[in-house]
């Protein structure tokens, strides 16, 4: 989750008008903690060790939308043959995270580090439909528990594929 905010603008989760949190987004303390855990993740991720809770986890980099700073993410990540990734924009919010809109913000500026590996460029792009639909079959079967949540959700988590530039 994108959790940096440094500027002097009202963080995006909070209302400008009133400056309290909007609904359905995290509070400040569950900023925090997502930002140490995010840290903490990615150390394990560049030390080759990529498995959260049962599920994979490459660590994606994508530009801040408004900022324009550097971000990066721990995701789960689902094969999706020889040589593409699926990531979900799952999370219990009732709007898809900053990732995700910032890789769609940027999809030129988005790279991924699995495992014990640097940095590669990649080129996202989000399923929709019949493919969608697919992707998520394969998704939920591999974690149940990622159905299990978006049962709960009232948006659609979105499926977006990742291939290597």
């Amino acid at each position: 989750m994108d959790t940096e905010h440094t500027d002097s603008r009202p963080a995006m989760n909070q209302d400008q008008n009133t400056g309290k949190r909007k609904p359905g987004t995290p509070g400040a303390f569950s900023r925090w903690m997502q930002h140490k855990a995010n840290a903490r993740m990615a150390k394990k991720i560049r030390r080759g060790k990529g498995t959260f809770m049962g599920m994979d986890v490459l660590l994606l980099h994508t530009t801040g939308r408004h900022s324009g700073e550097r971000r990066e993410t721990p995701v789960a990540w689902f094969p999706d043959g020889d040589d593409a990734w699926l990531v979900v924009a799952s999370g219990g919010g009732s709007r898809h995270p900053d990732w995700h809109a910032n890789l769609l913000a940027h999809p030129d500026q988005a790279s991924v580090e699995m495992p014990g590996r640097s940095a590669a460029p990649v080129t996202p792009r989000r399923l929709t439909g019949d493919e969608r639909e697919q992707a998520w079959q394969r998704i939920a079967t591999a974690q149940p528990r990622i159905a299990k949540y978006q049962a709960k959700s009232e948006r659609v988590y979105p499926v977006v594929r990742l291939t290597p530039r």
